[in-house]
């Protein structure tokens, strides 16, 4: 039976990468994205040969109008991928409520008003998985990124309560804690700063796209069956 996964943010970074190696193990995918459609269509064109269905959904999540888009195009669903984030950096006096709403929208209400809405769906399955990417800020905080921090901590909590509540149905959840990873949300860091953050990490280096990816393909596996309720942490060593 053919197999559906719902990527929001696919047009990231690690959503892109997710989705390309998801098409590749033969998930179908619905793809949402924001603004970025040449990156589905890149995606689109990288997987054409596996021969898998691919249906991109644009949404704005901050609004509940994108929520109802993306419930209004998700049709028979087996695992869902809370990838979409924004970062903001600054400090938290001067942090303005369009940030913080927009912020607590995109990574905590609209992901809890979707999987409200297709947990009925997922439960049909014998075998369903939600997964979250958060961060390591959402483990350990950070200033500078306290709201940042916050709803990624909030996703897991809400992570670590909604698998206790689902597992008798069938529904595994779990997040992924990536560390720092080369994507567009250091793309306002200097060189400099880079190789600073860089002698920060144990490992000596920032994460690829691809290992967070392969993170998520794995919590998606049948590998993973007896895995529910935890925080894969992908820092380097960063912090443990």
């Amino acid at each position: 039976m053919k197999k559906y996964a719902l990527i929001t943010g696919a047009s990231g970074g690690i959503g892109k990468e997710t989705a390309i190696l998801l098409a590749r193990k033969g998930w179908n995918l619905y793809l949402h994205y924001h603004q970025n459609k040449k990156i589905i269509e890149e995606i689109v064109s990288a997987v054409a040969s596996y021969q898998v269905e691919i249906i991109p959904i644009q949404a704005d999540l901050s609004s509940p109008q994108g929520v109802e888009k993306i419930l209004n195009n998700t049709f028979h669903i087996d695992a869902i991928c809370f990838i979409s984030g924004i970062a903001h950096y600054g400090l938290f006096m001067d942090t303005s409520e369009t940030i913080m709403n927009d912020m607590w929208n995109i990574h905590v209400q609209a992901p809890m008003l979707l999987t409200s809405k297709l947990l009925p769906k997922l439960m049909r399955n014998q075998s369903s998985q939600i997964i979250f990417v958060s961060s390591i800020w959402g483990q350990t905080g950070a200033s500078c990124e306290v709201v940042y921090s916050t709803v990624k901590g909030a996703q897991i909590a809400f992570v670590k309560a909604l698998s206790k509540e689902v597992a008798s149905s069938g529904v595994r959840v779990n997040a992924v804690a990536p560390g720092a990873v080369k994507t567009n949300m250091l793309a306002k860091f200097s060189e400099d700063e880079l190789h600073e953050l860089e002698s920060e990490i144990p490992l000596g280096r920032l994460a690829e796209p691809k290992e967070i990816a392969g993170t998520i393909a794995f919590l998606l596996s049948e590998e993973a069956s007896y895995i529910t309720g935890q925080v894969l942490a992908v820092n380097g060593g960063w912090y443990t």
